[in-house]
């Protein structure tokens, strides 16, 4: 499997321009090929603009219909990132990924579960409530959100059954460090390949992102990082390091919790 990173640059509150640039990747990443695209969190208007309800998709409509229609054409399977969602029916506001397989059928749904207090995300946003695994070209996949991240009992629910952890995020460059640090050591304790997309930055913002997306294998080797200005990076997937890990380092038999 190979897997393709959209580290896009997103401009807060402005839609059209967000959607123009992931066209311009998207297209632009199919040269590599890949099997599967990610994008990440808000890549459609920023972390986050206010009023958020302002520019909440209403039940995803526009960013289903956008994403379908594009792996579908492509026959490419699409992790979605994250967009701001209004439910019609209760009025709330959910960030929320949407995941597409290579036929443009929706496979998968996940509400962010863990809401950055800090910047006020839990006073906006409603939080989600259930795990997100599924199947892509007959690989075992989890998802998990941005400050999702931070969260090991969190985490090593969805990680047991699974051979690649998607992450998508919004994550400052203010804690860079924290980032590089994490998205390794969830590769190395949860033996599974973590593919961790990150928003990208330009010398204009304010409150740059850190960039510095990402792919570990099982051992927490880095197979590919991009830098901290927008980026697509590739790479292979080689799913015979899973078994190796886990064989040699058997720490899913010897757990006794």
């Amino acid at each position: 499997m190979k897997i393709s990173l959209l580290q896009m640059h997103t401009i807060l509150g402005q839609p059209e321009e967000n959607i123009a640039t992931f066209l311009r990747m998207a297209e632009a990443a199919l040269k590599e090929k890949p099997d599967v695209l990610v994008l990440p969190e808000m890549w459609n208007i920023g972390f986050f603009p206010r009023p958020v309800e302002d520019y909440a998709d209403q039940d995803g409509e526009k960013t289903r219909a956008l994403l379908s229609v594009f792996a579908r054409k492509n026959q490419v399977n699409i992790v979605g990132g994250s967009v701001a969602r209004l439910d019609s029916a209760t009025r709330k506001i959910y960030n929320t990924c949407y995941v597409f397989d290579r036929t443009g059928q929706e496979i998968a749904t996940y509400d962010k579960m863990h809401l950055f207090s800090p910047g006020k995300e839990d006073q906006v946003f409603e939080r989600g409530q259930n795990l997100c695994t599924f199947t892509l070209d007959s690989h075992k996949c989890g998802l998990a959100i941005c400050y999702d991240l931070r969260f090991g009992n969190f985490l090593s629910q969805i990680a047991q059954n699974i051979e690649i952890l998607f992450l998508p995020a919004a994550w400052p460059k203010l804690r860079q460090k924290h980032w590089d640090v994490l998205t390794q050591a969830r590769a190395i304790e949860y033996q599974v390949f973590v593919a961790a997309c990150n928003g990208g930055a330009a010398e204009s913002d304010k409150h740059p992102l850190g960039g510095h997306s990402v792919i570990y294998d099982p051992w927490g080797t880095m197979l590919v990082r991009a830098g901290e200005i927008e980026k697509i990076i590739s790479t292979q997937l080689d799913f015979s390091l899973l078994e190796e890990a886990r064989k040699k380092i058997p720490v899913r038999d010897d757990n006794i919790l």
